[in-house]
């Protein structure tokens, strides 16, 4: 009796101590959620890692710190990406436990430069922006929930993007982080006065003033750097994918926007802009010849000269709509080429020779993996997806650029971003500059459908937390190119972002709410003058060098570490090696 209570006493104390190495990882989950949109307890950010940062500690046993830090990190990921799971759930649910592995990686890395004395000055920021960086690394990049990304609304210190982007950003604050915990530390070993704790005051103060001296002096500069460009119109549908994807709505999802397109007409718009894909045909005419007689070749028609004669002597008309060619499989045989694509058609009442086609596509919502390599796994992924078809897309090939005359013939370039492109850093940089370095676009359009991250109640559309971290995402491509970005989103938010990346609110013209963020659920327009901004960033020569450069050091830090131990075990276990290398080095 007495071995049996003390073997008990043991697990509970075990499970209590757990429990406690939890608690520091569930307070920076809970802060780090708590800081974005829509929540917006942006202070918070600044201290958000210190929990994460002090319990990652040499003392902590590995194996417990580690555990700790995924499962608390996989709720964090479960539940602040739930609006993934109606689309998909294994696509969801890979994800989460992807992006959870790298909370464990952060901490014992943490431990591992604590324990040889690396700054946490350093170590704090550089772990976290490379932990950012390859978030989805697999995917062609997650650029979700950075804490940069909780700053948004601080004007004057994004600015720093131009130069390192989005991961400048969240640097800065992780190193503001550092130093609380390095206070801290500090404080418990009672060497709150020692001088090095005030130089690395010193240092964050620096930082933090040159990021705003910075920001200021980029922003007094956009009286002279920016001017005023045409007027442009967006529509916003608010049509749910549950209905959009049944295909029955199409007619009466073109009808409810072809009429506010001729609302925004009366503006006197440039540039009308409608949402992603809500032109359910593809307007590719060269694909029409392989349709068989019926419905989709009548529609694809229809809807074509209906556009046609709408954009006749009224305005530049972008739409999104389904995308298609002949391609040659290998073996010679024909097939069709789907792709999701923007077209536009000119005041002359004709379509442009060019239109885009979406390069990065969506993994599960555009297309399903191991299609070709794995037919069988590919089967059983397609029953998991929110179609009962294969949907499969073909990304597109080409960065193109719409060109389109203004009312007093200035000529003005425009690239376009369909969905999540928006939220890759490397989508908006291909389109800001040509090959020899120069600014080929005057602004980027973003069109979206976040209809797949909104529910019915009562007949109500309602949004989730998506449609307004989308928004703020989307901000940071703005600043870093110095382009506006116009967006037209089904279901929201469509608005206009300056080059200063800040997300406007209220317009010339429009039916939409005055509040950019208040456009969520709802349809409607707005018109407003698109901000031309002339100045060409180091970002957009020289990329995400920042990031980069900081999971590399992650990605070192993980291999350097687990070398060298299986080394040393290795030598432990065959003792002759050892010794043999030691008299090999001696001759």
């Amino acid at each position: 009796m007495t071995a049996s209570n003390g073997l008990s006493r043991l697990k509970n104390t075990n499970r209590k101590n757990f429990l406690l190495l939890c608690l520091p990882f569930l307070a920076t989950a809970f802060m780090l959620t708590v800081i974005q949109v829509p929540v917006g307890w942006s202070a918070l950010a600044w201290v958000s890692l210190v929990p994460f940062v002090l319990i990652s500690s040499p003392a902590a046993s590995p194996r417990p710190l580690a555990i700790a830090a995924y499962l608390v990190g996989l709720a964090y990921w479960l539940g602040n990406l739930y609006w993934i799971l109606p689309i998909t759930i294994i696509g969801w649910v890979a994800l989460c436990l992807y992006t959870a592995v790298l909370w464990p990686i952060i901490a014992l890395s943490l431990r591992y430069c604590r324990k040889k004395h690396i700054p946490l000055l350093l170590a704090v920021p550089v772990l976290f922006v490379g932990a950012e960086r390859l978030q989805g690394f697999f995917l062609g990049g997650f650029f979700w929930r950075f804490l940069a990304h909780s700053q948004y609304a601080n004007t004057t210190l994004i600015q720093i993007a131009d130069i390192f982007g989005t991961a400048g950003v969240s640097f800065l604050v992780a190193m503001v982080n550092a130093l609380v915990a390095d206070w801290i530390l500090a404080a418990g070993r009672k060497r709150l006065f020692e001088p090095a704790n005030w130089l690395k005051t010193a240092v964050v103060c620096a930082a933090l003033l040159s990021c705003v001296c910075y920001g200021r002096w980029r922003i007094n500069q956009s009286d002279k750097s920016i001017e005023t460009g045409p007027l442009v119109a967006c529509c916003q549908s608010n049509v749910p994918q549950s209905v959009k994807r049944t295909f029955e709505a199409s007619d009466s999802i073109f009808q409810e926007l072809l009429d506010d397109s001729k609302q925004t007409a009366k503006t006197n718009a440039e540039l009308i802009i409608w949402p992603e894909t809500m032109v359910q045909a593809p307007l590719n005419k060269e694909i029409w010849p392989f349709l068989p007689p019926g419905k989709q070749l009548e529609d694809c028609e229809v809807y074509d000269k209906v556009l046609s004669d709408h954009a006749k002597d009224t305005a530049y008309l972008l739409v999104g709509a389904y995308g298609a060619s002949v391609k040659q499989r290998p073996d010679g045989t024909p097939y069709r080429a789907n792709y999701n694509s923007a077209f536009l058609y000119t005041p002359t009442g004709r379509q442009a020779p060019k239109h885009y086609d979406k390069i990065h596509l969506v993994l599960f919502g555009e297309f399903i993996p191991f299609r070709k390599r794995l037919p069988w796994l590919f089967k059983i992924l397609m029953k998991f997806t929110p179609y009962n078809y294969d949907y499969t897309l073909e990304p597109g090939a080409e960065y193109t650029v719409f060109q389109m005359a203004g009312r007093n013939n200035e000529k003005y370039d425009f690239g376009v971003m369909i969905c999540y492109e928006d939220t890759v850093p490397a989508i908006a940089r291909s389109f800001a500059l040509n090959a020899q370095g120069q600014k080929q676009v005057h602004w980027l359009v973003n069109i979206s459908n976040d209809g797949w991250f909104v529910r019915f109640r009562d007949k109500n559309v309602l949004p989730s937390t998506e449609l307004t971290q989308h928004t703020v995402v989307c901000a940071f491509r703005a600043v870093e190119n110095r382009l506006a970005i116009v967006r037209s989103v089904n279901t929201g938010i469509s608005c206009l972002i300056d080059p200063l990346g800040r997300i406007r609110d209220g317009f010339v013209a429009g039916s939409l709410p005055q509040e950019a963020f208040k456009r969520q659920g709802t349809a409607g327009w707005f018109a407003d003058k698109v901000p031309i901004d002339k100045r060409v960033t180091f970002f957009s020569k020289h990329g995400q060098w920042l990031d980069f450069c900081c999971a590399l050091c992650l990605i070192l830090l993980v291999i350097v570490p687990n070398t060298t131990t299986f080394i040393r075990a290795r030598r432990k276990r065959n003792p002759s090696l050892a010794r043999h290398r030691r008299a090999r080095r001696r001759r």
